[in-house]
């Protein structure tokens, strides 16, 4: 049940197995604790599903070895039954591949899911008790399974139900909370998870905050040039609608001169960026409805607004649906793009834009946004949904802005796009803002990771 798409040499001091058991291409932050393990000198065996090929750093290096779990086969059935067949066959394909790489000293296996990888992994390491059980928790999955769909509120608020009479919910969290009490080492991303894993779970875990990898970072003006020309292959929208004749490889925003000088445009969209992965922890509706007002606004005082290109990236299974709503809406100051990027431009789009929108609502209201972190690390200031713990990365009116509601969140999109690109009145804000992204990438993954994490594999 699983295929061995890669061969290793051990020839490091230490093996380690990270388990992530999901897409390992879509999980930034397993990825990059691999990236860190090699880089000090540790054999990786990186188990996971393979729908996305991971960062270069893994998958071309001789040190990591990755087991591709095969997907579970999809069934008719109903869906708690479904759930208990997926279960058990995730379990058998787990145990199957943790026998068929390097005997690890150590495991470090990403929550959620809990169930049954925790289970797994306690199993394994009772088996073989000089290897370490280290959980890193993103959040919780009971409280992901206890999430049903969003309702928006009059207000224009998001509003998540939860159910926590649910059987299954029930019997996750007791699962959840079992289990994670048999490792033995425990990383969590923000102070207001550490405090409820110690109160509710006794569970000590260290802060390790998310930050962006090397490759979140600002860029230049001709790499957003030669960004815009490489997606104008794909999507017509980013071409220009008129080009004088002194322009060459010319996009919508910007143009080479014939000296092969790049040049923004003065009459160039606004572009504001948002990554979702379509679920109903996001809730999109709350961006439409900012751009209906958006629409409206502009339609009234045309003179004080850019035309405004917005760029959607991510898959889900929510996004057929959206896609329709947006075709229906027809607007006239508004663009929207829905393009999969590839992993080398999706950090040069973030640096590209003028605004990052994220639509992330906490299941658990302990986690952070990893797209956040990443918009910060390109010094892209960003609008965020406000939960509990969000404080500990957006400060509002600081380096980014929260809202709860759609007219909260046109509001401030209106406010930061006036008078686009000229508007002097923002300028000092402006740079108060950078330089406080500034500050947050100075420290990046790697260091963060050596101070807070190393030590932990080191024992």
């Amino acid at each position: 049940m699983t295929l061995n798409v890669k061969t290793s040499v051990s020839n490091s001091k230490r093996n380690i197995c990270v388990i992530v058991l999901g897409d390992i291409g879509r999980s930034p932050r397993m990825q990059y604790h691999v990236k860190s393990l090699l880089q000090h000198d540790f054999n990786v065996d990186l188990i996971g599903y393979g729908e996305t090929n991971p960062i270069a750093e893994i998958g071309q290096n001789p040190k990591c070895s990755v087991q591709q779990l095969v997907a579970f086969p999809e069934l008719n059935l109903p869906s708690l039954l479904k759930y208990l067949f997926k279960s058990i066959w995730q379990m058998l394909s787990l145990f199957i591949a943790l026998f068929n790489i390097r005997r690890p000293d150590c495991i470090l296996c990403q929550n959620p899911p809990g169930i049954p990888t925790l289970f797994v992994c306690y199993v394994y390491c009772l088996l073989f008790k000089r290897c370490k059980f280290i959980i890193d928790w993103h959040n919780y999955t009971y409280t992901i399974l206890s999430l049903s769909n969003d309702t928006t509120a009059s207000d224009g608020s998001s509003t998540v139900c939860i159910n926590p009479q649910r059987r299954i919910v029930k019997l996750a969290k007791w699962f959840e909370s079992y289990f994670g009490r048999k490792s033995s080492g425990n990383f969590c991303v923000t102070k207001a998870m550490q405090k409820d894993l110690q109160t509710n779970w006794d569970i000590k875990a260290t802060v390790l905050y998310d930050r962006p990898a090397a490759q979140f970072q600002s860029i230049s003006l001709e790499q957003k040039h030669d960004l815009f020309f490489k997606l104008a292959t794909d999507y017509y929208e980013f071409l220009p609608t008129n080009i004088n004749t002194e322009e060459f490889q010319a996009t919508r925003f910007t143009y080479k001169d014939s000296d092969g000088t790049v040049h923004l445009r003065d009459n160039r969209p606004a572009i504001l960026v948002s990554s979702t992965s379509w679920t109903p922890d996001e809730d999109f509706s709350i961006l439409l409805k900012a751009l209906d007002r958006y629409e409206n606004t502009v339609k009234e005082e045309q003179s004080h607004y850019p035309h405004l290109f917005c760029i959607i990236t991510g898959k889900g299974p929510q996004k057929s649906s959206y896609m329709g709503q947006i075709a229906k809406r027809n607007y006239k100051n508004i663009t929207i793009v829905t393009p999969w990027l590839a992993i080398e431009d999706y950090p040069l789009c973030l640096a590209a834009a003028d605004l990052g929108v994220c639509l992330h609502y906490s299941s658990s209201g302990l986690d952070l946004p990893m797209k956040v972190v990443d918009m910060f690390g390109c010094a892209l200031p960003v609008c965020a949904v406000n939960y509990n713990c969000i404080g500990e990365l957006v400060q509002h009116g600081k380096n980014g802005f929260l809202f709860e509601t759609y007219l909260e969140l046109s509001q401030q999109i209106l406010t930061w796009f006036y008078d686009y690109p000229h508007n002097t009145t923002l300028a000092n804000v402006k740079e108060e803002f950078n330089q406080r992204l500034k500050d947050f990438q100075n420290l990046g993954w790697d260091d963060n990771w050596k101070e807070h994490a190393l030590p932990a594999f080191l024992e």
